[in-house]
């Protein structure tokens, strides 16, 4: 702990302590980022504006599963499975997603641009990722809460990405969250597909600024005494 600050207005409520930030080193510069700042400077970087013939090294992509592994999950169920597609691999897997995009969607709604993304998107990235979440039959554990426990480790394999110097995208066409897809994964009816993530270093020039958020007073109600 470092400082304190007063809290709320003149003769408030008293003092607050305010933790010393710890930094990590990122990237290939060396730069720091802090605890906090990690959490405030994560952005989603779009496919497009990835950099797809730069491989993500497997150890650093083990590290970024590995904290993605980390998150919460009541009675350690760990729902969570990462299907992981790199090189010629996610030209299958763009196959794959425009096949189920025309098992699944009826002749009248189809939209030739969204089948036509499914085939390109994942090759713009190095690293795709599937995600699903594993709901055991008759579990004790709700099924809601096993897909909020895989999203808790989506979020911390971003932010993990984010520390490290990369950029990713979470993106949930309804192809990617069919059961088709998990039965082309190999997945039984178990399983709940949550989307892809892609993974990559930013093309030059890139990377999103900063962006204006609701003030936090909107989205938080005290209830005290």
């Amino acid at each position: 702990m470092r400082e304190t600050r007063q809290s709320g207005s003149e003769g408030g409520a008293g003092l607050i302590p305010v933790p010393t930030p710890i930094r990590f080193a990122i990237g290939q510069g060396g730069e720091t980022m802090t605890r906090m700042s990690i959490f405030r400077t994560r952005r989603s970087i779009k496919p497009a504006a990835m950099d797809a013939h730069r491989e993500v090294a497997r150890d650093l992509l083990l590290a970024i599963l590995g904290d993605a592994h980390a998150a919460p999950t009541h009675g350690l169920t760990q729902p969570w499975r990462f299907h992981v597609f790199a090189g010629e691999a996610r030209i299958r897997l763009a196959g794959a997603l425009q096949e189920i995009y025309d098992r699944t969607t009826p002749v009248s709604a189809r939209n030739e641009e969204k089948r036509a993304k499914l085939g390109t998107t994942p090759r713009l990235a190095p690293v795709v990722i599937a995600v699903a979440a594993r709901v055991e039959p008759n579990g004790k554990i709700p099924e809601i809460e096993e897909i909020a426990a895989t999203a808790c480790a989506v979020e911390n394999l971003m932010l993990s990405a984010h520390q490290k110097g990369l950029g990713s995208y979470w993106s949930t066409p309804p192809a990617t969250m069919s059961a088709e897809f998990a039965t082309w994964l190999g997945l039984d009816d178990a399983h709940r597909m949550l989307g892809l993530v892609y993974l990559g270093y930013s093309q030059t020039g890139k990377t999103p600024g900063p962006i204006s958020r609701n003030p936090l007073t909107a989205h938080v109600v005290f209830h005290e005494g």
